[in-house]
């Protein structure tokens, strides 16, 4: 390491540290497409046969599990957990007074 090069220490959110906008929901994303992949993974499941379950083309399987983020929406990625016998619930609440801003995240409950 160079004199001129510095360590810095993460957010926690990685799409924060690189400067996307809105980077808890690209998070959010993630966080679900890493757990799909997941649930695939759990199940034994070909991407052939993922697709099948699915209804989306093996190509988009690909895409899937390999985290490829602008191919799903949060829509289209709760409508995938449905198809794999997961329900999906949706909390929204005000933020405390001692958040600064307010924040998506994901809480995997089971």
């Amino acid at each position: 390491m160079s004199i001129n090069e510095r360590i810095h220490k993460g957010s926690g959110n990685v799409f924060a540290d690189i400067g996307l906008a809105f980077p808890e929901r690209v998070q959010a994303r993630a966080e679900i497409m890493f757990l799909i992949a997941g649930i695939i993974k759990k199940r034994g499941l070909t991407q052939k046969q993922a697709s099948k379950l699915l209804g989306i083309p093996q190509s988009k399987v690909s895409c899937l599990v390999n985290g490829k983020l602008s191919m799903f929406s949060l829509d289209h990625l709760f409508q995938l957990l449905n198809s794999l016998g997961n329900d999906v619930e949706i909390t929204v609440k005000p933020k405390t007074k001692s958040e600064r801003i307010a924040k998506t995240h994901v809480l995997q409950l089971a």
